[in-house]
């Protein structure tokens, strides 16, 4: 299985070097299949949120284009404030956010929403998962005791591909 979660960004590398951006949105796309939300989530479909200046560009609409996950269709949704995130499923929290981030997770509190950024110290200060570039490569760290306060269950197969697997649950200090 864990094969399976890095498949999708190795298939970029016989083609042209993916960015980084077209790398992450893969990777938020495999999160939702390694992550198990509570049962009582009964939305119509699965939505994948950026909140503030979307980094992606198209790459996010063109790699979720058409998937699923947990059975439900992929909706792509941008967001302003985090009180529009709260039905989300995943939410990447742009690095532009950085000052309102302790802001952003009392308001997720509570919310079963996957947090994920490539803000400096993110998983440090509350957030689930981190991106982070290690030699030109896109790798993620992972904050567990955030995720479990959510609710959320993190599969093995992505804690062994983690970086970091942190147990400290900061609120976006």
């Amino acid at each position: 299985m864990t094969s399976a979660l890095l498949a999708s960004t190795w298939l970029f590398a016989e083609e042209t070097k993916p960015s980084e951006y077209q790398v992450e949105a893969t990777y938020l796309y495999n999160f939702g299949r390694f992550v198990q939300w509570p049962a009582n989530t009964s939305a119509n479909s699965f939505a994948v949120c950026v909140l503030g200046q979307d980094p992606f560009g198209s790459a996010l609409d063109a790699t979720l284009s058409g998937e699923s996950l947990d059975g439900k269709p992929v909706v792509i949704r941008r967001v302003v404030k985090a009180q529009d995130a709260t039905t989300c499923q995943i939410l990447f929290i742009n690095a532009n956010e950085d000052a309102r981030l302790r802001e952003i997770l009392t308001v997720l509190d509570g919310n079963s929403v996957l947090t994920v950024s490539d803000m400096a110290g993110f998983s440090r200060r509350g957030g689930m998962i981190q991106f982070l570039l290690d030699g030109g490569r896109v790798r993620f760290e992972v904050n567990l005791s955030s995720a479990e306060n959510a609710r959320l269950t993190l599969s093995s197969e992505l804690l062994k591909v983690a970086t970091t697997v942190r147990k400290n649950a900061r609120s976006g200090d």
